[in-house]
């Protein structure tokens, strides 16, 4: 501590990505002297549709000590293996983008490859190579509908095995609401109708809400949805549109009744003028419909979501209105925008939250004091337009790489052009399946290879280092390598058996 030592921060905004941040900040700012308040006004609500997520959230909850079962109980949660995608690469074709690896690399000579000279002489031989999918422990689970976390010293494949999970976004919230109280964050209820700015460096200095309080601070954390009321309303930062290539700009959400258990995946079904998602939680199934204004009117894509239902109804659809891209600048002054403050990439790959949780551990780790050091700042912003720009292109590919054409909406995604980056990345790609990675980046090789064949980006040869090896026993270790996941998943209980074995069911009304 120092006498430049932040004394005062001010979350403006509840939802998902205040309350992580309050939860976050709370717990790792607790050094006797910063304190930690959050605004937000009931009268405005949360946009609360984000519902699923990927492993790294299980490392946040771990930082801040929750325990895992507690957490699912307060959430209704259910885990999570991966997401299963319906449609996109052609009608009546689907695949899985399974968590973790697929099978093991041989020799330093990565899985896909092997599994790549495998399919082509199966080909060549007039048959046909098991889906890659079936390697991944994760996939060969969320396809039986089983369970079990990951036991790390296992001799068998369900040490590979890596989930993350479904929840009740507003339970979130409120269960870290509880969390950061506990650990000293204080709540403020109230709306904000006007911004003063120090009038020196024209950094905010506090919040004016409607019955006249002022809430000052030094360091601001904007998370107040779409609006961005500090970091774009009062600093005028500046929006960069990426609908050219996203043009997905509306959605329709609604929750229905459980058909049965949850299912430990995601789905994505493609439909005429977007997308729709299937969310299982333990109460109940979540639904959306993401799609382009362009194509499609709000009335007629509600009336497909809800004619498309598989459970009664539980409440009225909700409407939002987007536009995909990012602010120029997720810290501007002494203002950090998280969440859909900072900028909104669709949720196809469940990165909504991510992007939150990635924002507020870079601020731990650049959290700065009252001066202001600009490289911090711009260290920040480079790395969140980073994971933001990687984020952005792995979700075009779904789009880009399609053979369908049977709607306007699937024909100009289908022919559009794409960012550099993307381009090189599906030319390596289609050439030997090359996957290359910046060490930063969020998505993984198998990544990219699951939603690269899955869309039907089939590479036109693989790497030649292949042919070094064996084929004979390349082909034994696949077999071996498949017989054991599967093996190993017939071991595990049902989804819901686990649930409740372990103590995660929620009581829900």
């Amino acid at each position: 501590m120092n006498e430049h030592t932040i004394r005062d921060v001010v979350i403006l905004g509840g939802g998902t990505a205040g309350w992580m941040a309050a939860a976050a900040l709370s717990r790792f700012l607790d050094n006797g002297v910063t304190r930690i308040t959050l605004v937000e006004s009931e009268e405005i609500g949360t946009v609360g549709v984000g519902e699923a997520t990927i492993p790294p959230l299980i490392t946040f909850n771990q930082m801040l000590g929750i325990d895992e079962n507690d957490f699912l109980r307060a959430t209704a949660g259910t885990f999570k293996l991966g997401i299963e995608f319906v449609d996109w690469g052609a009608l009546g074709e689907r695949y899985l983008h399974p968590f973790g690896a697929h099978g093991r690399d041989l020799q330093g000579i990565h899985f896909h490859q092997l599994w790549l000279r495998a399919a082509r002489r199966a080909r060549e031989a007039g048959g046909t190579m098991p889906d890659i999918a079936d390697w991944a422990v994760s996939g060969v689970a969320a396809r039986a509908g089983r369970f079990a976390r990951p036991a790390p010293d296992s001799p068998t494949p369900l040490r590979d095995l890596r989930y993350a999970f479904h929840f009740d976004a507003a339970r979130y919230a409120a269960f870290l609401r509880r969390y950061a109280e506990a650990a000293g964050a204080t709540r403020v209820e109230g709306r904000v109708v006007s911004v003063r700015r120090d009038a020196a460096t024209g950094q905010v200095a506090a919040l004016r809400l409607a019955d006249g309080r002022e809430i000052a601070g030094e360091l601001f954390v904007d998370c107040s949805g779409f609006r961005g009321l500090l970091i774009e309303e009062t600093l005028a930062t500046g929006y960069e549109d990426w609908r050219h290539w996203l043009p997905c700009d509306r959605a329709v959400a609604v929750p229905c009744a459980l058909p049965g258990d949850p299912e430990p995946f995601t789905r994505a079904t493609a439909r005429p003028f977007g997308w729709q998602w299937r969310i299982p939680l333990q109460h109940r199934l979540g639904n959306g419909y993401v799609y382009a204004s362009r194509y499609l009117g709000d009335d007629a894509a509600e009336a497909a979501l809800l004619g498309s239902l598989e459970g009664e109804l539980q409440a009225a659809p909700r409407r939002l209105s987007f536009v995909a891209g990012r602010r120029t600048l997720a810290w501007n002054a002494n203002v950090v925008s998280l969440g859909l403050a900072s900028g909104f990439v669709e949720p196809l790959e469940s990165t909504s939250i991510h992007l939150v949780q990635a924002g507020i551990a870079k601020l731990i780790a650049l959290f700065p004091d009252r001066r202001f050091d600009p490289e911090e700042r711009d260290e920040y912003n480079r790395h969140m337009r980073d994971l933001y720009e990687d984020v952005r292109d792995f979700i075009i590919l779904h789009y880009k790489a399609t053979r369908r054409d049977d709607t306007p909406f699937w024909d100009a995604v289908r022919t559009m052009d794409v960012p550099e980056t993307l381009r090189r990345r599906m030319a390596l790609f289609a050439g030997k399946g090359r996957v290359f990675r910046d060490a930063a980046e969020l998505f993984t090789t198998a990544s990219w290879v699951a939603v690269g064949l899955g869309q039907g980006l089939v590479p036109a040869d693989y790497e030649p280092a292949v042919d070094a090896l064996d084929e004979a026993k390349v082909a034994a270790a696949l077999r071996q390598m498949h017989a054991a996941g599967a093996a190993a998943v017939a071991t595990l209980p049902t989804h819901a058996d686990y649930l409740r074995r372990v103590g995660s069911m929620a009581r829900v009304e």
